[in-house]
């Protein structure tokens, strides 16, 4: 039997199917007020019948911040996938998200050694890694400066991370992994998927940043595999590519036949932009679009290095522009 955190999210629900159809035991947690219509969704991408998916799966009611239910959720578990997390770049969200999320982990772990799971993958990002201002590529190796700028999530998944391996010195077999953005389709009115519909409304603004994408399917494939091998112990940075946002957007705009952005937005342009979402914000109560922290990474280079996994795992990416095809497809025949 094996146990997913998080689900309900749109790489857990890629996940749970992935593991179900290979003929896995599977117990997914919930919250009381989870939306499972978006899970049977995501499987009606890949199947003709996702209620016979979904009725292979033990849904378990649990919160990650009650260690009885996290604890009673492991029970004749043998494997757990951990991927449940808040995402939030709102500043207002910060210091909440970092003790859900630190807390959540730390509970998870805690129950993982508690009922002697054999291994447990745990889910990361990016945003935990070093950065290096100088150009070159990011390894899981490279130096985070304790000092250095960094958002609330990527506080709160540096410090989860922390968790996980206080508990491998605690005796407890783990892998982890690092995501880039991962692209895939899901909920189009957030988190990556959302950016197919910002660029489907006709999206005009791009920047010159650059980070790493990676799709949901190789994120899938690449936890399971390492779940499989008797890999322990190691983090792993798993993204197919680095890209601009001005290329991605553009390769989003082509496959989804519409105008691509045109307008570069300058670091004076976004400065204006985030303090006006933030006045927007107090006086409407309605979160913010644009924040300081998304701001900043929009305008940044960073450049990921997946040498590690590849070789480790002998691992071939999709390419990204057969990732954005693959998605837009779906897209468009769910706006229909």
């Amino acid at each position: 039997m094996i146990l997913v955190t998080g689900a309900t999210g749109m790489l857990g629900a890629h996940l749970v199917y992935d593991l179900v159809t290979k003929g896995a035991k599977v117990r997914a947690l919930k919250r009381s007020k989870s939306n499972l219509e978006i899970v049977k969704r995501i499987f009606g991408y890949y199947h003709p019948n996702p209620e016979e998916i979904f009725e292979k799966i033990e849904w378990f009611e649990a919160d990650l911040m009650d260690e009885e239910s996290i604890f009673l959720s492991m029970k004749g578990i043998e494997k757990v996938y951990h991927l449940a997390a808040t995402i939030s770049f709102n500043p207002s969200d910060k210091r909440l998200m970092i003790r859900n999320n630190v807390k959540g982990t730390a509970n998870v772990v805690n129950a993982a050694l508690e009922n002697r799971i054999s291994k447990l993958c745990h889910v990361s990002s990016i945003s935990a890694l070093g950065s290096n201002d100088q150009g070159d590529e990011i390894t899981e190796d490279t130096f985070r400066n304790p000092k250095g700028r960094y958002s609330g999530y990527s506080l709160s998944k540096f410090y989860s991370e922390l968790e996980v391996w206080r508990g491998i010195t605690e005796g407890l077999n783990a892998v982890i992994v690092n995501p880039s953005i991962i692209l895939g389709p899901g909920d189009w009115n957030n988190g990556s998927p959302g950016l197919f519909s910002t660029i489907n409304k006709g999206l005009k603004f791009y920047t010159q940043g650059i980070t790493g994408y990676v799709d949901v399917l190789d994120v899938v494939k690449t936890m399971t595999k390492l779940m499989e091998s008797d890999i322990i112990n190691e983090r792993f940075i798993v993204s197919a590519e680095n890209l601009s946002f001005k290329d991605i957007f553009s390769k989003m705009a082509l496959a989804l036949g519409v105008e691509k952005p045109k307008i570069k937005a300058t670091a004076s342009m976004l400065a204006i932009a985030w303090r006006l979402e933030h006045f927007k914000s107090i006086i409407t109560s309605k979160p913010v679009l644009i924040t300081k922290d998304t701001a900043f990474s929009a305008l940044k280079t960073n450049l990921f290095s997946s040498k590690k996994l590849i070789h480790a795992l002998d691992f071939s990416f999709m390419p990204i522009n057969d990732s954005i095809t693959r998605i837009a497809e779906i897209f468009k025949k769910d706006i229909q």
